[in-house]
């Protein structure tokens, strides 16, 4: 075992809990499950510096953070603890947000910074997702933090996106009088798609609740036309209908958050994979396919025969 040192240069302890304990929470905003991964990953590296490298835990330093360390670390995790490369580059990636947060705070740092950023994550096998895993698409629409007006928000959004398996064209041109939840049998919603046609998708009972509640927030005195957009950015003072680029792009944000929780979420998350997503689900859950291509507006007998291929083909494998 190392000899205990006395602590030299910037604290490792009050710069970890300054990054897990403000800075990721109230300057990030980020929830509370992705800082958990956060601090999870740095309590593996404190772990390995103990058990593996023989340091006294009141003793790691930022000098225990170098370019040496850190890529042994990398080995270590995938060919000893036999670890996924994907899980071994999300703890890598957590190691450099910590640091570049105290390079950020104390230029002292910069150098075991850069030193840190230098090491590459392993190499993936990268293959083509055809859709998000159960636990993936979960973890997912549970990222949106709910104590924001834009968290209620975007978790609203993303929950009509994976229950109507919408595109994000028809997710945004969404209107309140698309919505069909009072005095109906089943509830339902009228989408616009491809060459201005419409087909009406079924809601969930449990989507209903949150539209409801949605609504009471963020439509208090709708227009008597219910011409207004469901979902809406506020510019100017007035609710604007939201860009299918900024619906893809708070896909991508969230997705990158959540990740570091569930790292089976893909690298690229999009609108189409969670409507693709949503197809599988349902022809699992036994809906035919004819259903399902009424539901997402295909018409084209091939468009339904490629699906049919990719759902039969990873359904049987």
């Amino acid at each position: 075992m190392m000899k205990s040192k006395k602590q030299i240069g910037p604290d490792f302890w009050q710069y970890a809990r300054s990054f897990l304990h403000t800075y990721l929470p109230k300057v990030r905003n980020l929830s509370q499950n992705t800082i958990d991964s956060y601090k999870q990953s740095i309590s593996y590296y404190i772990d390995y510096l103990e058990t593996q490298i023989g340091v006294e835990r009141q003793d790691i330093m930022f000098d225990h953070l170098n370019r040496k360390y850190v890529k042994n670390y990398l080995v270590w995790m995938n060919e000893v603890k036999n670890l996924a490369a994907k899980t071994c580059n999300l703890r890598l990636t957590a190691l450099k947000s910590f640091m570049e947060y105290c390079s950020e705070e104390d230029i002292t740092l910069v150098a075991i910074y850069n030193d840190v950023r230098s090491v590459h994550g392993l190499k993936e096998h990268k293959k083509t997702v055809l859709y998000m895993t159960d636990e993936a698409i979960e973890t997912l629409l549970k990222t949106p933090k709910t104590d924001t007006k834009k968290g209620r928000r975007n978790r609203m959004m993303f929950i009509m996106l994976y229950d109507t398996a919408a595109r994000a064209q028809e997710l945004a041109d969404i209107t309140l009088r698309d919505l069909h939840i009072v005095n109906v049998k089943m509830p339902f919603i009228t989408l616009t798609g491809k060459g201005n046609k419409s087909r009406n998708v079924p809601l969930m009972e449990k989507t209903v609740a949150h539209i409801n509640r949605y609504l009471q927030e963020f439509h208090p005195h709708p227009r008597i036309d219910g011409g207004d957009p469901l979902f809406y950015s506020i510019r100017d003072g007035k609710p604007h209908t939201l860009s299918t680029d900024s619906i893809n792009l708070l896909l991508g944000k969230y997705a990158n958050q959540a990740r570091m929780i569930c790292p089976e979420i893909p690298e690229y998350v999009h609108c189409h994979l969670i409507r693709k997503t949503r197809a599988m689900t349902l022809y699992r859950q036994g809906m035919p396919l004819t259903v399902i291509m009424e539901m997402l507006g295909h018409e084209s007998l091939s468009t339904t025969s490629n699906f049919y291929a990719f759902a039969t083909f990873d359904y049987r494998h």
